[in-house]
């Protein structure tokens, strides 16, 4: 574990090493050297900046993630457990993913103001629900009828078997597609922070670049990549407890 964490840390720190020197004489506005940024760092993040930018940017990230993954999942479900439900919603389901979730926010914006948190958390939930609804729809799909079968043979429940027969089966499909929404909400947390909003980590960049603080500016983008990290990193521990049993029978399976 040491190990492969020393070889993941590895390549950006080879990078940041590059970025360092290679801007360390740069005299250019728009590019100033790294060392410069790192300065700004802590005068531009400051108690308020997090308090009245950051957290609220990450709790609206939250909520519209958590809001696209129970849905997702409760009608990823659904459509996927019945072949005629299926065929009905997915020409309706292709349509509706093809649009991209950015173009929908002046729509929403209509219903919801553009000011206030509405807004930015419905684009976000619209934007990650897709990865999440379709990967669990061919999750459950795909589930072997032998298990089906096994479970109706020892008469399980419905509760029973949606739980530990249809949801488990299918959590490593619904946990990919988590894995990708979650990039997916990142940014649209700031693009919809792009749209009448004056405070939040996405409205804060561009008001940096809008009045030419150009370290300030390359502050809030490495900001929101470390957040990704963080958020990636999370993710992997959750995935890494509830999908245990599939690496174990993976395992197995290698070793038969």
């Amino acid at each position: 574990m040491t190990r492969r964490a020393l070889v993941g840390l590895g390549l950006p720190v080879v990078l940041i090493a590059l970025w360092w020197f290679l801007s360390a004489g740069s005299t250019s506005f728009f590019w100033p050297p790294l060392s410069a940024i790192v300065a700004a760092f802590p005068r531009t993040w400051t108690a308020d900046p997090i308090l009245h930018d950051v957290l609220p940017s990450i709790a609206r990230l939250t909520a519209g993630y958590l809001i696209a993954l129970a849905v997702g999942v409760a009608a990823g479900t659904a459509i996927g457990s019945y072949r005629t439900l299926r065929a009905l919603c997915e020409p309706v389901l292709e349509f509706l993913r093809a649009i991209p979730p950015p173009v929908l926010i002046p729509v929403i914006a209509l219903f919801a103001g553009y000011t206030g948190a509405t807004t930015k958390i419905v684009t976000i939930a619209l934007g990650c629900l897709w990865p999440i609804l379709l990967n669990t729809v061919e999750g459950v799909r795909s589930l072997d009828e032998v298990l089906r079968d096994t479970a109706r043979s020892y008469r399980l429940g419905r509760l029973t078997t949606l739980r530990q027969v249809v949801l488990r089966g299918s959590s490593p499909r619904i946990a990919a597609g988590a894995r990708q929404a979650l990039s997916i909400g990142v940014i649209l947390m700031v693009i919809s922070e792009l749209f009448g909003a004056d405070r939040g980590l996405g409205a804060a960049v561009v008001q940096f670049q809008r009045g030419f603080a150009i370290p300030q500016m390359w502050t809030g983008i490495i900001l929101l990549g470390l957040l990704g990290v963080a958020l990636s990193g999370l993710f992997r521990l959750v995935e890494h407890r509830t999908l245990a049993w599939y690496r174990g029978l993976r395992q197995a399976e290698r070793e038969v």
